[in-house]
């Protein structure tokens, strides 16, 4: 095996190590109650990575075993997938960058408003036609069942920094004025035309507020906040890879001369 050959081989290593992290990231956010109720986000993670992880495989199979062939079919494919991972980290950067959280005086979380996010994920995520059965899957979670187990008084609830999500779905509105009972159960609104989700709240636990807008803009604010972190990941693993894939280019070509100054050597030989 030729030294470009050998550097090709340890690149492919690295790339190989590097989807590690892409499909841990994909696993992480597909695990989420939020993603395992929205279809649209729970795979295409862990699809690349380990679409990343497999050409990367074949690539240091060439390398080692000499053969060109395959190499070519790696940077053809790498490049592909590597233009792929960009597009997704561009478009998921782009969408979730608007936000729909304010800060409520005297609690420690933050409440969402719907049309503070994209109209893209608004449209793809909350409409009615999709909807439903989210609101189905999320009663069914332990998302809200949580609250009651961690927090007993009004101050630590007040207090603590639950999830967008918990925020949204788990209790009415502060501006509608419940009194608090325990995190899924609030009395005797005293602003219940405060907001249209004060009227939709109802202490029956596989309702609560899973109609209300404000439980749509948390869902939206919960992915927001998981693509944010997993975003950091693919960022780091994308400019490894685009590394890696450079220097490999150049080691494929190198390794190209090589042999075609070897095959010219045996000629004269």
């Amino acid at each position: 095996m030729g030294v470009s050959n050998n550097i090709t081989a340890v690149l492919n290593f690295i790339a190989l190590m590097a989807s590690i992290p892409i499909i841990a990231a994909g696993i992480w956010l597909a695990s989420k109650p939020d993603n395992e109720c929205t279809h649209y986000f729970r795979w295409p993670v862990v699809i690349l990575g380990a679409l990343i992880l497999l050409v990367s495989l074949a690539g240091f199979v060439g390398a080692y075993w000499n053969r060109q062939g395959l190499l070519a079919f790696y940077l053809l494919c790498m490049a592909v997938l590597i233009a792929l991972l960009l597009i997704l980290l561009v478009f998921a950067f782009i969408v979730t960058r608007p936000n729909g959280g304010y800060s409520v005086p005297g609690r420690g979380y933050k409440e969402y408003r719907l049309d503070g996010f994209s109209a893209w994920l608004r449209d793809h995520v909350t409409n009615s036609g999709s909807w439903e059965k989210i609101r189905t899957c999320l009663a069914d979670s332990n998302v809200c069942a949580k609250l009651t187990q961690n927090y007993i008084t009004p101050d630590q609830f007040y207090a603590a920094h639950i999830s967008p999500l918990q925020s949204g779905c788990c209790k009415p509105p502060t501006v509608c004025g419940y009194s608090y009972g325990n995190p899924t159960l609030w009395l005797n609104p005293v602003n219940p035309m405060g907001d249209p989700d004060c009227l939709l709240w109802n202490n029956d636990q596989s309702i609560l507020c899973y109609n209300c807008n404000s439980c749509k803009a948390g869902l939206l604010g919960n992915l927001r906040r998981e693509w944010r972190k997993a975003n950091v990941v693919l960022i780091v693993a994308v400019v490894v890879l685009i590394w890696v894939y450079l220097i490999a280019c150049s080691a494929f070509k190198n390794a190209q001369t090589e042999d075609l100054f070897r095959r010219y050597k045996q000629g004269w030989a």
